[in-house]
């Protein structure tokens, strides 16, 4: 597809486009769906395409089209400068893009394991495996539902600017998406569902582990619902589990630090944010508060080594021991801050236009270990996971129930403790960080943003950290 996005960067160029850009986006993915063991589904499909961008009288066009021939290329190309020349007038500042350096670049992500090293029957054998391990794991209460979703997909894009960028890009990406339900006639239902992802290919699922995973989770679950108490009514002290950090550090981190967001571009789409133009430099928790954001981590579901503006890719030090200490940016919102682009446009697919966006974002790690975390504890709960939350539209206010948790009594973990809610501040959080532990985590996920909508896969992690005199609240379900 080189030629047709070159051509389209060319043409819009010849036209009177200050600034062009185009992209040949491709998804493919194969999915298998199953409950209870059971395959309810199987599907496969391609979307690919041509996003072009131009910047014309001092105003943003976009325009996309799925035919992949020269005379609808220069159709999409007309559309998107008549588009920027007809609001230019609306434009109360025009549009510029920061200098960045531009990447001439390919490359491309290996799996270790093919995707068709196995075939249907074995894939579908998987999902028929996990259903029965977990089936036979619990004795008293009983394995209601376990659906899966999995899915194998290929991104290949080639992307070029006229400001000189050239990359070419193939990444495979495997995801497992699973809901479990359990149930007792008695002590009610728990409900576990959760998504790994990663990028490569079959070997994530020997990394992953999933049939004794699940074996010992549905344990877990069955010994939560039959035997967890209240929590404490009294302040105690947390230590909060990598997971739950995880979601903490993309919902009150990575989405306010999106300069686009920052900016109001997302008032109307997904909400706000409580950090304001002139904040960097700002303290927003204390030294044991670093947020990374990193597109670079191998293996990493958010992968990728330039964004779809052709800037290189580099780890982003949101919050840097405690300190705002930069945004998350494409071109445009670089140039009204006056730094560099650190690379964070992404697009979903072809017909969507790169917006700001996260990639890998987790806590730095500390140097406890988690036997050193509860060691001096006397009352205290360890919220490993979390099975409901919620947070406000300017990412202030937030909340997060407990699935799996613990009573922590004397510096030992004692039993469990049924749906501890954890209601805090975003500096709440980030000011109390006591200990930090010294394993980072990760787990996957879709985020959404954007109009129209758009999911790119992500990571998000940490490792375990430590509150100190922290008041829960309980979850009535």
């Amino acid at each position: 597809m080189e030629d047709l996005v070159l051509y389209a960067v060319d043409y819009a160029r010849s036209i009177g486009a200050t600034y062009a850009e185009a992209r040949y986006h491709r998804n493919s993915s194969r999915s298998i769906v199953s409950n209870n063991g059971l395959i309810l589904g199987v599907g496969s499909g391609a979307v690919e395409g041509i996003g072009i961008r131009v910047v014309a009288g001092g105003a943003l066009g976009f325009s996309a089209t799925n035919r992949l021939e020269r005379s609808s290329i220069k159709n999409a190309v007309d559309k998107a400068i008549a588009q920027a020349r007809n609001t230019s007038r609306l434009m109360k500042y025009p549009i510029e893009l920061a200098e960045s350096k531009l990447g001439r670049a390919k490359y491309f992500v290996l799996e270790a394991k093919r995707f068709d090293s196995l075939s249907f029957e074995e894939k579908a054998g998987f999902h028929s495996d996990l259903w029965k391990a977990i089936s036979r794991s619990i004795c008293e209460a009983k394995a209601n539902t376990l659906f899966i979703e999995y899915t194998e997909s290929f991104e290949e894009k080639v992307v070029a600017n006229s400001d000189g960028a050239f990359i070419e890009s193939r990444v495979p990406r495997i995801s497992l998406f699973y809901n479990l339900v359990i149930t007792h006639p008695q002590k009610g239902s728990i409900q576990r569902w959760e998504m790994l992802g990663a990028s490569g290919g079959l070997e994530w699922l020997d990394k992953w582990g999933l049939i004794n995973k699940l074996e010992e989770d549905a344990k877990t679950y069955e010994k939560i619902l039959l035997t967890a108490i209240e929590p404490p009514k009294n302040a105690v002290d947390l230590v909060i589990g990598s997971e739950i950090v995880g979601l903490m550090v993309h919902e009150s981190c990575g989405h306010p630090s999106e300069a686009d967001r920052i900016l109001g571009r997302e008032a109307a789409q997904a909400g706000k944010s409580f950090i304001k133009k002139g904040m960097v430099g700002e303290r927003i928790g204390n030294e044991n508060a670093t947020v990374i954001d990193d597109p670079s981590i191998p293996g990493s579901y958010g992968f990728y080594l330039y964004d779809d503006e052709g800037v290189p890719a580099k780890p982003r030090y949101l919050y840097k021991e405690g300190v705002i200490s930069e945004h998350l940016h494409n071109r445009w919102t670089a140039r009204i801050y006056g730094v560099e682009s650190n690379a964070a446009a992404r697009s979903m697919d072809y017909k969507s236009e790169p917006i700001v966006r996260m990639a890998n974002t987790y806590l730095k790690s500390g140097n406890y270990r988690f036997e050193e975390l509860i060691e001096d504890i006397e009352l205290g709960i360890y919220m490993k996971s979390y099975m409901e939350w919620n947070i406000d539209d300017e990412r202030w206010s937030q909340r997060y129930v407990g699935l799996e948790a613990y009573l922590i009594e004397r510096g030992e973990i004692k039993g469990f403790v049924r749906n501890p809610a954890l209601e805090i501040t975003t500096g709440g959080f980030y000011n109390n960080i006591d200990a930090v532990g010294r394993e980072v985590k990760f787990y996957a996920g879709t985020c959404g943003k954007g109009e129209p909508p758009q999911g790119v896969p992500v990571w998000f992690g940490g490792p375990d950290v430590r509150l100190r005199n922290v008041r829960l609240g309980v979850s009535i379900t």
